[in-house]
């Protein structure tokens, strides 16, 4: 074809769109239902497909779940773009937010040309397949994974043996450099098409309120936690000096990466050891308990499921039982990660867990538990309100409940005989400060950096510099080697490459203790808030069920004041839960300052 008959053909289709009839409010209607079934059906075949892989991974199910996947995908991005035609419309309210889902639902948009959508997926598919199959070598026949190299991170004291891996697994990420400046360029231009400047306003848009006052909104946040941050880092950074010198951790007021036990220093648990208080005995070892009363895997399940039917839930279904996955199995590989599913219309709930009797994982079944109660909770909302108010709401349950499982609560359920005293509670806080205070900051940061991306504000050739500028300002983190531009070390967290936004988890830290203590408060609780258990009250589950049930109804903020009687995120509810523990550092950090 000529330009000029290409030129003709453009114009023919333009005149094409402009003598179409305007959309009318029944067509939009008609248009969300259809999409709402469409996506529904999709949605269950594709939950199908990935629960056989996940539970039976052989080849053939991996291939059905990743054409399930892009058959979603496609759809969904499909409608999104219809949905637009329909926006300045005088919509019912309910039709008006699943439009606005819709639209909001997809994370790269793609441009309108085939092959430009086609190049997107691609390079999402190569990004995350890189990521997937990365492995470093340490000589020819000797070649280390990511869990291999966590591992090593976890366990090693040896900081020469914690450099080398460190920079081991980033040796996977610089090919991915190049691909990744593609990806933002097809990415922005499809949010663009959208009504977006750019992929960053696309995702800040998803929270109810405009980009500009969201950004505020975690700059606000993160001011009413760095004291905390500050307080922890201080003193981890000192611990780190007397374990590994003055010269290795250096006079900057910065912490090395790679000694935080972390591949990428997001949280620094495994670090305990070596910064535990002096008096960390909690008083009871919950696994030597669990396994000492061979409490096997759906015991503890039972446990967890008993936290909910206590508040006034209903017992989880039966298909429940039948169709999980608790143990790994012995004849075949499965992907052990600790996941809840809403398998079929919130009434085919599982979960998937290799779990072992420890307490780890008594945690953490409660935790998943979460999600199968509000999957079934908002159960009776249209498809497309099916979730949670905003994207940090989800994950912020499941943790909410795991905060509730206290010495109080383990006394409650005939797992120890007494209430231990306040003498261990130092550690308890400790550990569970450097697992979720710790990462605050790297919450955050992530989506900072691609959000300046997306705008342009960070060029390509300073990607690298940008990353790490960040996790200075707010991680008070370095490198312990020098980087350069040939490296791509964002590209090393799988969020990156594999483009999930992240800035969910930064939320979920901060909604889960506001969660926790209305839920206390409900409960008339007197005393230090870690030391809370709502266990066993029915108002407290009636508060809880109030605010689930919702889905995604409403706007965030009405879910919020549902559950806690606020409108806004409030991250005192965190500097309260470790307000002992931060006196007790405070005081720590001023010895170490003479």
């Amino acid at each position: 074809m000529t330009v000029k008959l290409a030129f003709a053909a453009l114009l023919a289709a333009a005149a094409a769109r402009a003598a179409a009839p305007a959309p009318t409010v029944a067509q939009a209607q008609a248009f969300i239902e259809r999409a709402e079934k469409t996506l529904e059906d999709l949605n269950t075949k594709d939950n199908f497909a990935n629960w056989a892989y996940s539970t039976y991974i052989i080849y053939d199910t991996e291939k059905l779940a990743a054409a399930a996947d892009l058959a979603y995908a496609v759809e969904t991005a499909k409608l999104a773009g219809e949905a637009l035609k329909h926006e300045k419309l005088d919509l019912p309210a309910d039709v008006r937010r699943k439009i606005l889902l819709l639209k909001l639902s997809v994370s790269a948009p793609a441009p309108e040309d085939p092959r430009e959508q086609k190049e997107l997926a691609d390079i999402q598919a190569w990004l995350q397949g890189e990521y997937g199959k990365g492995k470093w070598c340490r000589a020819a026949d000797k070649c280390l994974t990511l869990p291999d190299m966590e591992d090593i991170l976890r366990d090693s004291r040896d900081p020469k043996e914690l450099l080398e891996v460190w920079k081991g697994w980033r040796t996977v990420s610089p090919p991915m450099r190049r691909k990744y400046e593609r990806f933002v360029e097809l990415s922005n231009k499809g949010a663009r098409g959208m009504g977006f400047a750019d992929t960053g306003v696309l995702w800040r848009s998803r929270y109810d309120m405009s980009p500009t006052a969201f950004t505020a909104e975690l700059e606000r946040l993160w001011e009413q936690l760095k004291p905390l941050y500050a307080s922890l880092h201080a003193y981890t950074r000192h611990r780190l000096i007397e374990k590994y010198g003055k010269e290795a951790v250096g006079d900057d007021g910065l912490i090395p990466a790679h000694l935080l036990g972390n591949m990428w220093a997001q949280s620094w648990e495994n670090v305990y050891p070596l910064v535990a208080p002096p008096s960390s005995d909690p008083g009871y070892d919950l696994t030597k308990i669990l396994e000492a009363r061979k409490t096997d895997e759906k015991e503890m399940t039972r446990m967890g499921e008993r936290f909910f039917t206590s508040l006034g839930f209903e017992p989880l279904p039966p298909t429940f039982w039948e169709r999980s996955l608790f143990t790994k199995p012995r004849d075949r590989e499965v992907v052990c990660h600790a996941s809840a599913w809403d398998v079929e219309d919130s009434q085919d709930l599982r979960i998937k867990m290799c779990i072992k009797p420890n307490a780890e994982d008594l945690v953490t079944i409660h935790h998943e538990l979460g999600h199968n109660f509000y999957q079934r909770a908002y159960a009776a909302q249209p498809f497309l309100l099916r979730g949670s108010a905003n994207d940090g709401f989800h994950e912020a349950l499941g943790d909410t409940i795991a905060l509730s499982v206290t010495p109080e609560y383990l006394k409650q359920i005939a797992l120890v005989d007494k209430v231990p005293g306040a003498e261990g509670d130092l550690g308890l806080l400790m550990k569970m400060a450097l697992e979720r205070a710790a990462f605050l900051p790297f919450g955050l940061m992530v989506d900072q950096w691609r959000w300046k991306v997306f705008s342009g504000e960070v060029k390509p050739e300073d990607y690298n510099k940008a990353w790490w500028d960040l996790a200075a300002k707010y991680q008070g983190v370095k490198p312990p080697v020098e980087r350069s531009e040939a490296d791509f070390d964002p590209g090393a967290k799988y969020h990156v490459a594999a483009n999930v936004p992240y800035t969910r988890y930064f939320l979920a830290q901060v909604l889960q203790f506001q969660f926790y203590r209305a839920l206390c408060e409900q409960t008339g609780h007197i005393g230090p808030l870690h030391r809370c258990s709502f266990y066993n009250d029915k108002k407290a589950g009636e508060r809880l069920n109030r605010m689930m049930a919702m889905g995604a109804s409403r706007p965030w903020p009405d879910a919020l004041e549902a559950m806690t009687g606020s409108r806004k995120m409030d991250a005192n509810a965190i500097t309260e839960y470790f307000a002992p523990l931060k006196i007790w550092l405070d005081a720590e950090n001023a010895k170490r300052a003479k």
